[in-house]
């Protein structure tokens, strides 16, 4: 029982979220799982794998295939690969309950699986993604996404945006709360004494003295001259296209990028399927799957759970060092 209690979330009901779910179950996990979720959605997905599942109570021994249960349900009953506007309030739901729960102390860290934000707003729910989500969920300020894999750390200065709002998005006083909590982090969650951050510019080749692009001498440059006097190290800003060269690879506790498609795509081409997300500045632990709700394999157990193994990896691994 001193093993940490995971709630998780398996996403999407009509995307592979809860079968990988039921396929992680029959294997020694390094804490205890309670799911939020339907009941029968896990049981159907169960059934069509041929595996075993079961409900257990707290303290209860678990053996393959047995898991806590704080049940959820769905709107309409969920077909693998056939997405339901009707579920899309049940995603949320399972997401406040779990997290709710973590807030009060209840589960030691939050593991969530994969959904489908246009559903979700097909549903007459205005929602942008998990992270902010979370924020607003936890009332916290600011928070950062990080994707991370055996090989490196990338974060992201904005996260889900147009491209076209990316260059107003990035301040000067957002910019230095994102680097706040990505250095804090580092060290309160990664064990970083002293971390290493390589940030990278917004513009091609960091705007070219100017000629590409001003957002890197106006905005970019000055905080992290403020910061660096502060005593953080700090490399950059570095164009996007050289940054991550082996040197720095080797040297750096992570990488902060300017938006999405900037910095991930070397993440996910470095490990895609290994990588996980984890939110930064939340008063609770999350974590996630780098990876989408893959509704062409849903219900045929032909999905990897690679990744949903490494957030429950991550999430027991930073609860238990709390």
């Amino acid at each position: 029982m001193n093993r940490p209690l995971l709630a998780v979330t398996p996403g999407e009901p009509a995307g592979i979220g809860p079968e990988l779910l039921v396929q992680l179950l029959q294997q020694p996990l390094p804490a205890r799982v309670r799911a939020y979720a339907d009941p029968d959605l896990l049981r159907d997905r169960a059934r069509r794998l041929g595996l075993p599942l079961h409900w257990v109570e707290p303290g209860q021994p678990a053996g393959p295939g047995a898991l806590e249960i704080h049940p959820v349900p769905l709107a309409e009953p969920a077909e693998p690969g056939q997405l339901n506007p009707a579920n899309g309030e049940y995603v949320l739901r399972a997401l406040e309950a779990a997290c709710d729960a973590c807030l009060r102390g209840e589960t030691d860290a939050l593991v969530t699986g994969p959904l489908h934000k246009g559903i979700i707003n097909e549903a007459g729910i205005p929602f942008t993604g998990h992270t902010e989500f979370l924020q607003a969920r936890c009332g916290t300020e600011q928070v950062v996404m990080m994707l991370a894999n055996d090989q490196l750390r990338v974060a992201l200065a904005t996260t889900h945006l147009p491209l076209r709002a990316v260059a107003d998005a990035i301040t000067a006083s957002r910019l230095r709360r994102v680097l706040e909590v990505l250095h804090h982090d580092l060290q309160r969650r990664f064990h970083c004494d002293e971390p290493h951050i390589v940030v990278l510019g917004l513009n091609p080749h960091a705007g070219e003295g100017g000629h590409l692009g001003d957002e890197e001498i106006r905005v970019i440059e000055p905080v992290l001259k403020a910061l660096r006097d502060e005593g953080m190290r700090l490399t950059g800003p570095l164009p996007a296209d050289t940054a991550f060269q082996p040197s720095l690879l080797q040297q750096a506790d992570a990488f902060l990028a300017m938006y999405h498609d900037q910095g991930l795509p070397v993440l996910k081409f470095a490990g895609f399927g290994q990588s996980i997300n984890i939110t930064l500045g939340l008063p609770i632990i999350r974590t996630s799957v780098d990876h989408g709700t893959a509704l062409e394999l849903a219900g045929s157990g032909l999905a990897r759970a690679d990744s949903f193994l490494r957030a429950l990896q991550q999430a027991a691994h930073m609860a238990g060092g709390q």
